[in-house]
């Protein structure tokens, strides 16, 4: 079993007793489920925050497109697209 900490959070106790049924219906502790949310929580802001990071070591270097252009392309993507379905 890989090492843990214990935390100790607030919850309001209408999401205290539906994470006690989310608990009972899938045989889980609400330790577990707690732990796999902010798990999944925690993964997901921070893929957020590395993209906002790359996207702004991207400015810095330069590596942008202008706003026209962008739609440009978009307009002829979409029209090759339209041409195709015709």
């Amino acid at each position: 079993m890989p090492a843990s900490t214990t935390m100790t959070i607030r919850l309001s106790p209408e999401v205290k007793d539906k994470l006690g049924r989310l608990a009972r219906g899938t045989r889980r502790s609400r330790s577990f489920l707690a732990s796999e949310a902010v798990e999944a929580y925690v993964a997901r802001e921070l893929e957020i925050i590395d993209g906002i990071q790359r996207g702004l070591a991207d400015v810095a270097a330069g590596r942008v497109v202008s706003h026209d252009a962008a739609m440009d392309e978009l307009r002829s993507v979409i029209d090759a697209a339209q041409d195709g379905k015709a």
